[in-house]
Formats: C-alpha cells, sequence, structure tokens
C-alpha cells in the first residue's frame, strides 16, 4: 500500500543493466517507489510529467540529449523534482556546469547502494549530497589561487594531467578533441615557464593552482 510520504523516483541511465540494478536496489526499499525508467531524456520527456516524480536520477553520458544538457529541460518540465546526478565522471567542469544547471546532488557509480537510498532521502529534504571524493573537489576549488595565470579549462586540464589521465583520456572527459588538449598544455607550460609535465605540476602545486 502506497503512503503519502512514499518518494517517487524517476531513473534516465542509458545502461539496462545499471538501470535495472538502480531500480531493484531503490525500489525494494520502504519508502520508495520507482515509478519509471528511461534510457534517454528524449523517451523521459514523454511521460516524465505524468510520472510526477520527486527525485531524479539522472546520468551525464546519455544518448541524445546528454546529461548536463537535459537538467534544465527536465527542471522545466518537472520544476518540483530534485535531480541527482549520478555518473562515472568526476571533472570539476562536470560538477559545477552540473549544479549550475540545477541539480541538487552529485554522486559517483562506485557510490554504494545504502549512499544512493541517502542521498535521495536527503535531497528530498533539501539537503545537497555529494560523494566524499566530489565534496572534496568543491572545497578545494575554494582554496585555489584566485591570482592563476591558467584559465579555467588549463587549469581543469593540468588537474586531470595529475590525476594521471591521458591526453585522450583529458578529452574525452572535458568533451574537446585530442588537439584542443594539446594547445592546453602547450599554454600551460609557457605560461608556468615550464618544459615538462613533472615541472608542470610542481610548480602548479607550490603555486595552489591546482
Amino acid at each position: 500500500m502506497i503512503t503519502e510520504d512514499v518518494i517517487r523516483v524517476v531513473i534516465i541511465e542509458d545502461d539496462e543493466i545499471i538501470r535495472n540494478g538502480y531500480a531493484f536496489l531503490i525500489g525494494k526499499e520502504s519508502g520508495f517507489r520507482i515509478v519509471n525508467t528511461y534510457a534517454s531524456f528524449e523517451d523521459a520527456a514523454l511521460n516524465i510529467k505524468e510520472d510526477d516524480p520527486e527525485v531524479i536520477l539522472l546520468d551525464i553520458e546519455l544518448p541524445g540529449t546528454n546529461g548536463i544538457d537535459a537538467l534544465p529541460k527536465l527542471k522545466k518540465i518537472v520544476p518540483t523534482a530534485f535531480v541527482l546526478i549520478l555518473t562515472v565522471y568526476d571533472s570539476e567542469k562536470l560538477i559545477f556546469d552540473a549544479l549550475a544547471s540545477g541539480a541538487s546532488g552529485y554522486l559517483t557509480k562506485n557510490s554504494s547502494a545504502s549512499k544512493i537510498v541517502e542521498s535521495i532521502r536527503e535531497v528530498k529534504d533539501g539537503g545537497g549530497p555529494m560523494s566524499i571524493n566530489i565534496a572534496r573537489m568543491v572545497i578545494k576549488s575554494f582554496m585555489r589561487n584566485q591570482n592563476s595565470p591558467l584559465s579555467k579549462r588549463e587549469t581543469q586540464v593540468l588537474e586531470l594531467v595529475g590525476n594521471g589521465k591521458s591526453r585522450s583520456q583529458i578529452a574525452k572527459e572535458l568533451f574537446i578533441d585530442l588537439e584542443t588538449v594539446r594547445s592546453h598544455i602547450k599554454n600551460i607550460y609557457l605560461k608556468l615557464d615550464v618544459n615538462s609535465r613533472a615541472d608542470a605540476l610542481k610548480t602548479a602545486r607550490l603555486n595552489k593552482l591546482i
């Protein structure tokens, strides 16, 4: 029997196994009801108003309209719903883009089932749940040197370099082409007056640029 305090949840995730897994794990919890699941924003847009969800679990990498671009559209269709990002991506740009576009929380997919369930409750109560690594990244961004010679995108690129990402991985994560990544790295070296990845990272960390 469904009571008034049951939280209505919609899941938008293109991977069928992951989507069904979330639906099962959340749906078996007391106080939750999975009202619908979708593989894309385009599919969701057709019925989500009728679903009337209170919380939407949204992936970023979706076919068609990606999660970041879908966010403001979802908020327009179901303005009272809270959107909780659940993704493999943890780049700073995506986090801030998501939060600026109306996301109420941001979790990475390595979050436990209990964390996801707890976060749905938290976001429904007006909180802003984040994975620990995401929260650390947000805090770190406020601790950086505000007089950095690097642009925001150059800082993002250098942080990913520092995390051990290859140029092709950086391109994929930031949704830019490989040549653009090379150009950013060249500019970083010029601005920091260095000639290697190790020196760039050392200089950036000493000056709190990343």
